[in-house]
């Protein structure tokens, strides 16, 4: 939408209220939460999957808090996100832009360009109190950013936590944001946890009450006790999100805040287990959300619509009345005319989402990603892998030591061990089980499916094959759904700019962007001796290899 249909929206929402206050029987306290600018709380956790909360019907884990939201508000069963990584994922929806949309910010662990505009400074620039606690837009280097892009910190209060688990007490540091604010003035915050994030503390979920009987393993990974030990370990770290998030509402309903503060529960990517996190599976892409605005949005809903994570961006700005810059840049859609208790039932919801990644870890030789792009409908998964002779995961075996000369030779080094450079999976107690009992046909199978060479299409039946283990692109009775979507994604890619269709020649710009954090050496492969063409030039990586 352009800045002049932005204000003639928020024109006709104003002009409605304005009626139904003089007009109808409307309770005046009920007119006059309308007309106030909400107050914003968005909880994101670090690595959670949907459905791991207990409104989805998951019986193995308890999200009070998260259910709580649900029932004020909307439950998402499709919401995704735009990148299944956490830097790129943040910054998407700090500027509700696609990650191709926005340069250096959509990968991972780089920096974030200043002329991006994010809602957080634009919020506080219309007059709301903007503040974080934990983790904000990261990792990553912010420079020329007076703080984080998510909002200034709050983090001085501390709590003695168990092993895995942050000491930041995220309640406390809220409390602190709201007795710094302005009296009347309406806030934003952000509560970014590190959990769900590894490394969970060994066996703390099953200590602490999580049924690892009543876990359901996803079928791309092997129903192992282990497995499910290490499951119930990272629910355990949702529930620890979850309760931060019940003090924080308590907070807000005793401060008489609540039916005026448009909440916001959701996650940055999928959980950190092999072929979800950091893949455009299922499990790496479909995320939590519930969405709560008593004053405005009716309690109960429960939607199957497809929603993006950048249209919950879309639809902040419109909560708050702030026309956004550069408007023509975000693709999402506000989704109050939906849900909102003036909603426009006839609305369409979206015919798909979309979402994609570059590169996440150093993974792979000179640390090239593993640039991918998908669209998902109701029914189906299509996704596009440009560069099908990477390894997902990363290239299996890693330099340990490795010396190179001025010209960038390499001169000496020490192979690590055979299945040492997956290092797009976390490392966890899933993958090291995997690791050592691949000699198991089913495992080793299993195992391939996370790390093994994949093709250029891939393409799934979400109805029927949730956990994304069939693929259905080269089957020729999928042929016309795989052209369409195929068609769906490149259109969109073309309307929102993406040089890995608009211009391919042009796509190794992902790989001069510089990554800040630690870098890892892998053998050139056979790929790059034939064709080195393939190998793009990276000066920032030649700065940093190691002497």
């Amino acid at each position: 939408m352009t800045r002049s249909g932005w204000l003639i929206e928020i024109r006709r929402l104003v002009g409605l209220v304005v009626f139904l206050c003089g007009w109808a029987a409307v309770p005046p306290s009920v007119c006059q939460a309308q007309t106030r600018r909400p107050n914003i709380l968005i909880a994101i956790s670090d690595d959670q999957s949907y459905p791991h909360a207990s409104a989805y019907g998951d019986a193995a884990i308890r999200t009070p808090s998260f259910d709580r939201v649900a029932k004020a508000g909307v439950l998402f069963q499709n919401a995704f996100t735009p990148a299944p990584g956490c830097s790129p994922m943040r910054a998407a929806f700090l500027t509700g832009r696609e990650i191709w949309q926005i340069r250096e910010a959509g990968t991972h662990a780089s920096y974030f360009p200043t002329d991006l505009p994010v809602f957080t400074s634009q919020l506080e620039q219309s007059g709301y109190h903007v503040g974080m606690t934990g983790k904000g837009w990261a990792p990553g280097k912010a420079v020329g950013w007076p703080h984080n892009p998510a909002g200034k910190s709050y983090g001085k209060r501390k709590l003695k936590a168990p092993k895995g688990i942050s000491s930041n007490d995220y309640a406390a540091n809220f409390d602190d944001f709201l007795d710094a604010r302005g009296d009347d003035q309406p806030f934003c915050f952000w509560f970014g946890a590190s959990e769900p994030h590894r490394v969970f503390g060994k066996g703390l979920g099953k200590a602490n009450g999580v049924d690892t009987d009543a876990i359901s393993v996803p079928k791309f990974l092997p129903d192992e006790p282990e497995i499910r030990s290490d499951i119930a370990d990272y629910m355990y770290e949702i529930q620890w999100f979850d309760s931060h998030l019940g003090r924080m509402l308590d907070r807000l309903q005793r401060d008489g805040q609540l039916d005026n503060t448009l909440v916001i529960v959701t996650s940055d990517n999928g959980m950190s287990f092999p072929r979800a996190k950091a893949n455009l599976y299922e499990y790496g892409i479909h995320m939590p959300l519930a969405i709560a605005w008593p004053a405005r949005i009716p309690a109960g809903q429960d939607t199957d619509d497809l929603v993006s994570l950048i249209d919950v961006t879309r639809t902040l700005f419109a909560a708050a009345g702030v026309v956004p810059e550069q408007a023509d840049q975000m693709p999402g859609i506000n989704l109050l005319p939906r849900y909102s208790d003036r909603a426009d039932k006839v609305a369409a919801p979206r015919e798909a989402v979309f979402s994609g990644r570059e590169r996440h870890s150093s993974s792979r030789f000179r640390t090239l990603g593993y640039p991918c792009r998908c669209v998902r409908t109701d029914t189906h998964l299509y996704i596009r892998n440009f560069a099908p002779e990477r390894f997902p995961a990363g290239t299996p075996q890693k330099y340990d030591r490795a010396k190179f000369d001025e010209s960038g030779k390499l001169v000496s080094y020490e192979l690590g061990p055979a299945d040492g450079g997956y290092h797009d999976i976390d490392a966890c107690p899933t993958l090291d089980w995997m690791i050592a009992n691949q000699d198991r046909p089913d495992v080793a199978r299993l195992m391939q499916g996370s790390v093994g060479l994949r093709p250029g299409e891939e393409l799934y039946n979400i109805v029927d094959d949730p956990d994304c283990i069939h693929n259905l692109a080269a089957d020729p009775t999928f042929g016309e759904i795989r052209d369409r979507l195929s068609n769906l994604l490149d259109r969109y890619l073309r309307r929102t700019g993406d040089v890995r269709v608009t211009a391919p020649d042009k796509a190794n710009v992902w790989e001069t962007y510089p990554r800040v954090s630690g870098l890892r050496w892998f053998p050139e492969p056979e790929w790059a001796r034939q064709h080195p063409e393939w190998v793009p030039e990276q000066p920032w990586l030649e700065e940093r290899r190691p002497k």
